[in-house]
Parts: structure tokens; sequence; C-alpha cells
């Protein structure tokens, strides 16, 4: 995967090539009106849970990459968890500096970071895909329709994901941190990503759950798959769910 460093990247490429007859103009419409009707119907998460029977050395002791998984949903209580300890708030009261600070560290607290979950067996949420919205703790839909096999098939066929409850996809909008860190702020994200990941891990052992970091994908089947925002370049894909 190469970073936005260029003036012209891979999925700038894609989308331009759109009027060319590539038809991903339209896909990209799509998303833009499933993501209007999700701001009108976001979806609130639970409050997260603040203490666990798990210490966080047992976590640690614990964390192996999942690669079992058997199709067994996930609850809501276990999908806002996962979120919050990924990107949630966990300082809602912002200075003007710092803003809304987060469960994982961000450079300059720029936050280029999004997370896309790819939901299939969640009780009481419609199979689709949801955009998480930190501030609001809450998600929003993106696209409907259960699309955990054909992102596992953008990932270079890795079909072990596909029994998953939820597939999480990180990406990053460069622009956000390149304009305080300029090209510095590449590798910034590219840490960030790594912190957020393994505060996934960890709840997810806390929770009785296994995941696994998939780095291996076409970063343009996985943009077409999910509609991503032109400028959401995909770095990370991380199913989640209960393992044999």
């Amino acid at each position: 995967m190469m970073p936005l460093g260029r003036k012209l990247s891979r999925r700038s490429f894609i989308y331009a090539a759109a009027g060319a007859g590539l038809g991903l103009a339209g896909l990209s419409a799509t998303s833009g009106n499933a993501e209007q009707r999700g701001r009108e119907l976001g979806i609130p998460l639970l409050a997260p849970a603040l203490a666990s029977a798990m210490s966080v050395e047992a976590a640690i002791q614990g964390r192996r990459s999942e690669r079992g998984f058997v199709p067994a949903p996930l609850t809501m209580g276990q999908l806002s968890q996962l979120l919050w300890a990924a990107q949630g708030i966990t300082d809602p009261h912002p200075d003007p500096v710092h803003r809304f600070l987060r469960a994982a560290p961000s450079a300059g607290a720029q936050y280029p970071l999004d997370l896309y979950v790819v939901a299939g067996l969640v009780e009481g949420l419609e199979a689709g895909v949801y955009h998480y919205r930190p501030q609001e703790h809450e998600v929003g839909l993106h696209l409907t329709g259960d699309l955990r096999r054909p992102l596992a098939r953008a990932c270079l066929g890795q079909m072990f994901m596909a029994p998953a409850p939820v597939l999480i996809v990180i990406t990053a909008e460069y622009g956000r941190i390149t304009g305080r860190y300029g090209e510095r702020g590449i590798r910034y994200a590219h840490m960030e990503v790594g912190h957020v990941g393994q505060n996934l891990h960890l709840q997810a052992e806390a929770l009785g759950l296994g995941t696994v970091v998939i780095g291996a994908f076409s970063d343009a089947e996985v943009a077409e798959v999910l509609q991503l925002p032109p400028r959401h370049e995909p770095l990370y894909v991380m199913p989640v769910g209960r393992v044999n």
C-alpha cells in the first residue's frame, strides 16, 4: 500500500478514471446518499464499561491473532465496547487545543482515522456497513446488505474472515494530519492505526472474542466494495468474533 505522499494516488486515479467508464462515480454517489440517510438515522451505541473482570496484564498475556471464527452473533454491547476502545471519546470536556480526546493517541490530536463496521451478525442491527461517529458514540448507515464475503474476497481471498460477525475497517484521511505536519503526518497516521489495532485486540480479548489484523488486500477493491469516500485510504481490516 502506498500512502498519499504523491500528487495522484491509486485511489485518486481510480476515481478520476470513473469518468472514463469505470462507473465508480455512481457508486460514490450512492454511498453519499446512504451516508446522508445515516446522518438522519444515527444509531446510538451503549455507554462503555470502564472496568472488567480481566486485567490489562491478563489481556496482554492472552492476546493472539485469531483466524478460526465461528458465525456467532455479537451483542450491541460488545460492538459498542469495541468501537469505544478503538476511537471512543475518553475526555468529553475538550479545551480549545486538544478537542475531544480519544482512546488511542493521535499526533496533535488531529485524528485522521475513521472506522467502518461491516456488520453481518449483530443482535438488533441490520446487516450493512456503518460509519462510527466518536463524538456522538453512534453509528450511521453507510451501505445496506451483508458485505462480509465480498470484503473477504477483496482481502486477497482470505475467506476465513467471512464467518466473523463484524469486520472493522480502519481508514486514514491523510489530509487531516498532513495539513499540520506535512509528509511526516503520513508516518504519524500509520503509527496511530497501530495504536487503534492494539486497543481492539486487547478489548476483544477482555470480551472473550478474537481478532487479527489484516493488511493484505487490494486497496482499490476494498474501496469499491465499501464505496469509501475518495480520500479514505484503507489501512487495516480486523474481523472480530468468537473463535474455535
